[in-house]
């Protein structure tokens, strides 16, 4: 209940007047049943623009650490994120993928929609980088159609580390939907999970525009810090 209160009466008025979001394609989405919505993330914002613009309920796999966060703030954030639905996930240690797909086929085998964000965090430069395969093992597992989404503008409005967004025109677009029945039982062969994540990508990728890099985007930001902090070493007391 309080999901669609947020979406019909509080948040999505809201963010259609101040964002207000140009919608392109929501013809391709499923009027029902399962099925995988692909996206770029380039914000947190994305997480509250896509699903006010779409009709039906969309679940994400949210990180954990939005619902463990300390205090007063912590709270409030992972009762928000409880209240419209949305799923913990340990992205620590070496079952945390497993624990991603587990989640994700849950919501599919239930004939829900299923928000993922294949590059599995935010871009901190606004590229698109390399997709992890967990979202084409849910694919051909669940034999679901996968639904490629793209953001444009949301790394403006409120890129990483601003907290409160610009206010500014954003634009949402989906394309048709990638059928992957073809790769049926090969779930478990590493070059078929990574096609399939490279098509969804590529979709992506069009409809985006954004620059591609081939590297995962956690590893190019780890990478960047390091280097960084090599050149700005901390002062020895």
């Amino acid at each position: 209940m309080f999901y669609y209160v947020l979406k019909y009466v509080v948040l999505g008025p809201l963010l259609r007047l101040f964002f207000r979001p140009v919608i392109k394609g929501t013809e391709h989405i499923p009027a029902d049943g399962a099925a995988i919505i692909a996206g770029n993330h380039l914000s947190f914002s994305d997480h509250f623009l896509m699903p006010a613009i779409i009709k039906r309920r969309i679940t994400f796999l949210a990180k954990a650490e939005y619902f463990t966060g300390p205090g007063v703030k912590g709270r409030l954030t992972a009762a928000f994120f409880h209240s419209i639905g949305q799923i913990p996930v340990d992205r620590s240690g070496k079952n945390a993928g497993q624990a991603a797909i587990r989640e994700g086929l849950g919501v599919l085998n239930r004939g829900e929609l299923l928000g993922i964000y294949p590059e599995g965090t935010r871009s901190h430069d606004g590229r698109l980088y390399k997709g992890k395969v967990g979202v084409a093992v849910m694919a051909i597992r669940a034999q679901v159609p996968v639904v490629p989404c793209a953001m444009v503008g949301t790394f403006e409005i409120q890129p990483p580390g601003k907290v409160v967004p610009r206010i500014k025109q954003v634009t949402i677009r989906f394309g048709e939907p990638l059928d992957f029945s073809r790769y049926a039982g090969l779930e478990n062969e590493k070059a078929a999970i990574r096609a399939v994540t490279d098509e969804i990508m590529y979709a992506i990728l069009g409809l985006s525009g954004q620059e591609y890099v081939d590297e995962y985007a956690a590893k190019v930001k780890a990478a960047e810090q390091a280097d960084s902090a090599g050149k700005f070493p901390k002062r020895q007391r």
